[in-house]
Order: structure tokens, then sequence, then C-alpha cells
């Protein structure tokens, strides 16, 4: 058994107490998620090893794998409860409503 030199020592003791508040938690929280997707890619998509000789072409295979795993973790997602919000109407529109110009729902409309 041995025993640290004082001030290996007293860095321990100082970094534990620190990795104890809410703001250390908090930035840690983010660093956990990027090493769960960076392991995730690694062991999950076989991104250790890659298909093809060359940067540019190895490049575009992780770009590739990152748009697969965004489109299967979003289709993953439970769809959202309420309807989106309608965009609020543009100059010309709220112009046309203020002095009560009717106007059709859609433009396209209008030469019909």
């Amino acid at each position: 058994m041995g025993f640290p030199p004082r001030e290996l020592r007293d860095l321990q003791v100082r970094v534990r107490t620190e990795q104890q508040t809410p703001e250390w938690k908090a930035r840690y929280a983010v660093r956990s998620g990027v090493e769960g997707t960076i392991n995730e890619f690694a062991h999950g998509h076989g991104m250790r090893r890659c298909r093809y000789r060359g940067q540019p072409k190895a490049h575009l295979q992780h770009v590739l794998t990152a748009i697969a795993v965004n489109i299967e973790r979003l289709s993953g997602l439970a769809p959202a409860e309420e309807p989106p919000s309608p965009r609020p109407p543009t100059a010309f529109q709220a112009f046309l409503d203020q002095h009560e110009i009717p106007r059709s729902k859609s433009w396209r409309t209008l030469g019909s």
C-alpha cells in the first residue's frame, strides 16, 4: 500500500468536491451525451473501420452514417402533441387585412 504525495492528495480531494456541484454535473452531462454518441458510432455502426481508402471517401462515409443515425433517431420520436403554430402574416398580408381587402387562402389559385 502506498500513499500519494500531499499535492496529489489535495488535488484529488479538491476535484472530488468540485464534482459534486450542479455546474460540474451539467457540464459532464453534455460530455457524457457526446461520448455516448461516439460509442454508438464506434460499436453500433462499425466506424472503427472504414470501407473506403482516402480521406474524402472516408469523410463521406462518416457524414452519410451520421445522417442515417439522425434519421433513425428522429423516426423513433413521438409526434408532437400540439400542431405547429401558424406563421405570422407578412407585411403585405397585414396591409390587406388592415384595409379589409380579401385575400385568397393560396396565391396559386388567383389565376383560376
